[in-house]
């Protein structure tokens, strides 16, 4: 009788900006599972002081998470990037965290450059201008009493950890779009921190994914029935660098597009991308596992579409896009990453608007504008791709299309279309495997990041998409939306 195969255990935390889950990943010789534990909702709250996420609710859903997940050798945390809590000198939590779409960063950019023109801020940062990101927060709450008590910014994967095991720290690959780390030292940018006057002793220590975050408290073992100890460990905490982790490309020359909420698409590279042109292409340098760079754009994503069926009353997608699938392409398009669509509320009326301002016929059906969206999202995904080529010079052979848009086989099609690429897409939850698989690596289980993404070939469903068609009917949209 052959001996069993031992297979460990591992609970991946992955917060998305609409829904929470708690992932078990099993991992063994050429082995990788992944089962949903607990899935609930991620749902902001707007206050009289605006926008706010209800983080408590999400730890309660973390905590309901564990304790369906059984035994585990590990817990591992991550979630969307730049939004944090403040804590005061106890170390208790000063009110909810602020949403990045709540509106109380208008004009601070501009306030910003005033003293660090925009151009010495990436040359020294590389990151992407986005009116949300953490530096634009932190200018933008000075002078409030809250800010003013805070001894400590944790980022949301950071603060969860911290509540789970009482130990503070900072980890690096979420810390890179704050604003305020150079990715060439992969260290903070203390020349930036200090023009802008920001105090980084607000920051925990820097930690690396694989490093040791703290044991499982007391009360927590006690609330979720697990046994102890059990250790957390650091991993990509930024969703996008767990996701791109688990991109099953181990030896392809490879574009990657991380879909969901947002769509950030681009390249894996050794060395950040800080060139003018860069800057001008709004192009992001974050750091992912093993001195990696993910240079990438941020686009709206299924942002749009999700938007748009909450305003229509939730009908059933798979009907709609069916329908959508048969309206004429490319007839209607919109820039996907204007910031005029980037608040909740009114996304039909809105997307029809941004039409007819431009002289294009106006979609007037949920088929017409689903098809809209999803045409102007692969021509978004079609220029990001081409740029981050061109602009860091390396050429790709195969886009990966990872996260929640992986169920969407016509936003995949289009894409592979538009691009002129074969796509392949899945999997879909790829940030939670990433999650998982640092944690096994910790332990010991896997080997390097080509390691990983072996595993996550051989053992995960993918879908393979030829492109189809002429990409001259793309070129043409794309002129036409550059026109206007």
């Amino acid at each position: 009788m052959s001996a069993a195969v031992e297979v460990t255990s591992y609970a991946a935390v992955d917060l998305g900006a609409s829904s929470g889950r708690v992932m078990v990943g099993r991992v063994g010789p050429g082995r990788l599972e992944l089962t949903e534990a607990h899935r609930f909702r991620n749902r902001p709250v707007r206050t009289p002081d605006g926008l706010r996420w209800d983080v408590l609710a999400l730890y309660a859903g973390v905590l309901d998470g564990l304790r369906a997940a059984g035994p585990v050798a590990s817990v591992g945390v991550d979630s969307w990037a730049v939004d944090h809590g403040l804590l005061d000198a106890d170390g208790a939590l000063l009110g909810n965290p602020v949403h990045y779409r709540d509106a109380r960063t208008e004009g601070v950019p501009e306030k910003v450059w005033a003293t660090l023109p925009a151009g010495e801020l990436y040359a020294a940062t590389g990151l992407q201008y986005a009116p949300f990101n953490t530096l634009y927060q932190l200018v933008a709450a000075r002078g409030t009493a809250q800010f003013a008590a805070a001894r400590r910014l944790l980022l949301i994967p950071d603060l969860l950890t911290y509540w789970l095991t009482g130990e503070q720290g900072t980890e690096l690959t979420n810390a890179s779009t704050t604003q305020l780390i150079d990715p060439r030292t992969r260290g903070w940018s203390r020349r930036v921190a200090d023009r802008l006057g920001i105090d980084l002793g607000l920051f925990a220590p820097l930690r690396r994914p694989g490093d040791p975050a703290g044991l499982l408290r007391p009360e927590v073992l006690e609330e979720t029935g697990l046994a102890g100890p059990v250790p957390v460990t650091a991993v990509g905490s930024h969703d996008t660098a767990s996701a791109v982790a688990a991109v099953p490309a181990p030896d392809e020359r490879f574009a990657y597009i991380c879909t969901g909420t947002w769509s950030l698409a681009g390249l894996e590279l050794t060395a950040p991308v800080l060139s003018e042109e860069s800057r001008a292409a709004n192009f992001t340098n974050e750091l992912g596992l093993d001195g990696t760079v993910r240079y990438l754009r941020n686009i709206m994503g299924l942002w749009l579409l999700q938007e748009c069926v909450r305003d229509w009353g939730d009908p059933e997608l798979g009907g709609l896009l069916t329908e959508a699938a048969r309206v004429p392409g490319l007839r209607s398009v919109v820039d996907a990453g204007d910031a005029a669509f980037l608040a909740p509320g009114r996304m039909p009326e809105r997307i029809a608007e941004a039409c007819r301002a431009s002289g294009q016929p106006v979609p007037d059906s949920p088929a017409e504008v689903t098809r809209c969206i999803l045409d102007s999202l692969a021509l978004a995904h079609r220029r990001a791709v081409a740029d981050a080529q061109r602009l860091a010079g390396h050429p790709v052979d195969v886009v990966h299309v990872v996260g929640g848009g992986t169920r969407n086989a016509l936003l995949c099609q289009l894409t592979a279309d538009a691009c002129g690429l074969p796509v392949v897409a899945g999997p879909t939850e790829a940030a939670a495997l990433g999650n998982v698989l640092v944690q096994a690596r910790a332990h010991g289980l896997v080997g390097d990041l080509a390691g990983m993404r072996r595993l996550v070939a051989r053992t995960q469903s993918l879908t393979r998409y030829e492109p189809t068609g002429d990409t001259a009917r793309w070129r043409a949209a794309e002129a036409r939306l550059a026109d206007r």
